[in-house]
Parts: C-alpha cells; structure tokens; sequence
C-alpha cells in the first residue's frame, strides 16, 4: 500500500510543479504596471463594438472569445457560492 501512495505522489510531483508554474502567473492579481494594458484592452473591445468590428471575426476567434466570456461568468458565480457560503440563494 505504502509503495502505491509513493509511486503516486513520484508521478504527480512533475505535473504539480507545471501547474503551480502555469498557476502563479495566470492566477496571480494584476500588477500596478499591468494596468495601461488593461484599460487600452478595455477601451478596444469598447471601440471595437460600437463600429461593428466584431462582427468581422473568424469562427475561431468567436468562439474563443465566447469561452473566454463564459469562463469569465462561471469563476463570478463560482465566487458568489463561495462568498455566501450556499450554492442557492443568500440568508436573509
């Protein structure tokens, strides 16, 4: 028994150190240096709704951007669950 739990965790070890590597940089808060690019970011996805510019995108690009938008929605409500501690409404 005490073999398998060691063969387990020697084969987890590589993969837990690529995630924890991927896990600092994309999980981390945006820097102060961080914040020009997010609000030109900002502003262009503005920009480019009020002329219509979406609606020249690809397929791929769409569809990105629509998982983007999603996964954006779920990490809110997945948040929210957390917040309040319930998965269905709040206690009043």
């Amino acid at each position: 028994m005490a073999a398998l739990i060691n063969n387990a965790i020697a084969q987890a070890r590589p993969k837990l150190a690529i995630f924890m590597k991927y896990a600092k940089v994309e999980l981390a808060p945006p820097k102060l240096s961080e914040m020009p690019q997010i609000k030109a970011g900002i502003s262009k996805l503005l920009a480019s709704a009020k002329t219509g510019a979406w609606k020249q995108q690809t397929i791929k690009q769409a569809t990105l951007n629509t998982l983007v938008g999603m996964e954006v929605c779920f990490w809110f409500y997945v948040g929210e669950c957390i917040g309040k501690r319930h998965i269905v409404g709040y206690q009043v």
